[in-house]
């Protein structure tokens, strides 16, 4: 019951207070104009329904068009009270709207907004200069656009807004309660990381997580990915990421599925990735045939070439490759520089 009263004094204090200055200018209204009407001649245009209306609001206002005006003196008197009710509305009106745009930058600085976004990045845990650099990565990789908006939502410990000159809007409160994951519009977002302090806390999260969303992307960095298999009794669909590497979960966070192609190319017995040098004995090659070479007879996929001390990562089909020049490729077994030459020589 006391919570109950006092929301609702709350809400007739907010609506109180708006209502002041609209009482005030009905007021003046109501009686200056009968005041103007005795104060000014019978045939004065200026006390005209139609007219006196506009006087009152460019006059309340402090506008003075000045198209209408008092001929007489107790009428200038009458004018100089509408002044006065009018810039007392005024500030009254001013008072509140600072009220209300101060209460709102606390709110946003405090983390006690409520996020009412939808297909947006939510971001479950904050670390001091990690998650700025995971804000600043997903911030370049967008363009730096705000089309898909960025929440952080982190525990109480964070008193105020860690990143308040990013596009970031900020939630705080419990990770594992249902109640703050709304406030931060996880049942509406299309990616969730759950980045946190600990592996126990990260299944924990993620466990509360499950419950409010079913449909979103979610990330979750583990230290130690032995503990991955833990994730398929939440939910099957949820994506493990090496807690130390930042530039993966950004890149799992925005291209589903990548997380898991990195872990198999680190994983024994998946296809892993080799070097091999080019052979003095084959002359000059292009990148075009090296990839036709390692990709029909060996099932390879080149990745990269090193030519001196340049790397060309994803090179071009019409590069030409010097002898001695190394190539980086994805296969399931390594391949000798005596295979290589055999298969571009053939």
């Amino acid at each position: 019951m006391p919570f109950f009263l006092a929301r609702l004094l709350a809400r007739l204090t907010m609506l109180t207070s708006w209502i002041t200055p609209v009482a005030v200018v009905t007021f003046v209204f109501f009686t200056s104009w009968p005041l103007m009407a005795l104060a000014e001649p019978d045939d004065s245009e200026l006390v005209r329904p139609e007219n006196y209306w506009w006087y009152f609001v460019v006059t309340a206002s402090t506008v003075g068009y000045g198209d209408f005006h008092p001929e007489t003196a107790a009428g200038r008197v009458v004018g100089g009270y509408v002044i006065l009710g009018g810039i007392a509305a005024l500030t009254t009106v001013f008072t509140k709207l600072a009220s209300v745009l101060e209460k709102a930058k606390g709110q946003r600085m405090q983390g006690s907004v409520t996020v009412d976004a939808s297909d947006h990045t939510v971001l479950l845990g904050y670390t001091p200069g990690r998650t700025e650099r995971i804000v600043a990565e997903l911030l370049v990789d967008n363009g730096g656009s705000d089309d898909r908006e960025l929440v952080l939502c982190a525990w109480d410990e964070v008193g105020n807004h860690p990143m308040p000159g990013e596009a970031v809007t900020f939630v705080r409160g419990d990770l594992t309660d249902a109640a703050v994951l709304r406030r931060a519009g996880v049942h509406r977002a299309r990616t969730v990381l759950v980045d946190v302090r600990d592996d126990n806390e990260a299944l924990a999260v993620t466990l509360a997580v499950s419950h409010v969303t079913a449909e979103a992307h979610v990330v979750v960095t583990l230290r130690d990915m032995e503990r991955s298999s833990l994730l398929g009794y939440v939910d099957g669909n949820i994506h493990p990421v090496q807690w130390h590497t930042p530039r993966m979960i950004t890149e799992e966070l925005q291209s589903p599925g990548i997380g898991e192609v990195y872990a198999d190319l680190m994983t024994h017995g998946g296809a892993n990735t080799y070097s091999v040098t080019l052979p003095d004995t084959v002359g000059t090659v292009s990148v075009e045939r090296c990839r036709t070479v390692l990709g029909r007879q060996y099932n390879a996929t080149l990745l990269a070439a090193r030519t001196g001390d340049t790397l060309d990562v994803n090179p071009h089909w019409d590069t030409k490759l010097e002898p001695g020049s190394v190539l980086y490729y994805i296969s399931a077994e390594p391949l000798s520089e005596r295979q290589l030459e055999r298969a571009l020589r053939s």
